[in-house]
């Protein structure tokens, strides 16, 4: 990936595509609260307007973070922040985070599947933020692409590497393989209008690289997409974990 063709703060159709985002969530907003205040507005249509306002103020902190979160590491200024985690639960608040998301959103025609394929309470040394952070950013896409059928997340650890896939039913492979191929961000929001795409995407890319790690895309199906992404993680062996525990039990006593 080119540092500078994909350079957050220097991209003019980024730039141009986040002023658009943003005075269309903004003018969402503005229009609903001023629906709300209609006399012939029912109780029900206030609670939908308020739902929509909500939505809307979140797609724009989203859209932000993610935008701001790339820039941060275009200048160099983020840094890991490497710890130990057990990886039989390491993703079981994001799983409710997004279950609450299609329920909020109403999106019953569209299922949630998750697959731990690993039971055992190992612990790896990882960036847990920074790992959930990408699969937040993809399962955002996915949902974003997919208005039926289903989003699977999933991960495995095999020989201190730690493999992660997010595959959905929708439509957005051809948009989402560009991005993720793409040396120059400006061109492939010529050919593909999707500023939070391309942010999202561009993020996943550069927290990828940081956590030193490889991502590839696959077509799922005939137009759904299926991601996959893996890290370094190395285990934590067991002679530091009794170590740890004895030395414990000694200050304690």
């Amino acid at each position: 990936m080119n540092p500078l063709k994909n350079d957050m703060i220097n991209c003019p159709t980024v730039l141009t595509g986040m002023s658009h985002e943003m005075r269309t969530q903004m003018n969402a907003i503005v229009a609903f609260s001023f629906l709300m205040k209609d006399n012939s507005c029912t109780s029900s249509d206030r609670e939908e307007f308020s739902n929509q306002i909500l939505h809307s103020c979140e797609q724009l902190i989203e859209l932000f973070d993610s935008f701001l979160d790339s820039a941060i590491i275009d200048t160099g200024n983020s840094k890991l922040a490497t710890g130990t985690c057990k990886l039989d639960n390491m993703l079981d608040d994001l799983f409710k985070e997004f279950r609450e998301i299609l329920i909020k959103e109403d999106r019953k025609d569209l299922e949630l599947v998750t697959e731990v394929q690993y039971n055992d309470s190992v612990e790896v040394y990882i960036d847990k933020n920074r790992v959930l952070r990408v699969i937040r950013c993809l399962f955002h896409n996915s949902l974003k692409s997919t208005k039926t059928g289903y989003v699977k997340i999933g991960y495995f650890y095999n020989d201190d590497v730690l493999s992660f896939y997010v595959l959905d039913s929708g439509q957005g492979y051809f948009k989402s393989k560009e991005f993720i191929l793409s040396e120059d961000m400006n061109e492939s929001l010529i050919q593909h209008n999707d500023t939070y795409m391309a942010i999202n995407i561009s993020l996943a890319k550069k927290l990828i690289k940081m956590l030193g790690g490889t991502i590839r895309i696959e077509c799922n199906g005939l137009t759904g997409s299926g991601i996959y992404f893996s890290i370094p993680a190395r285990m934590v062996s067991n002679y530091n974990i009794n170590f740890n525990k004895y030395t414990s039990n000694m200050i304690a006593i």
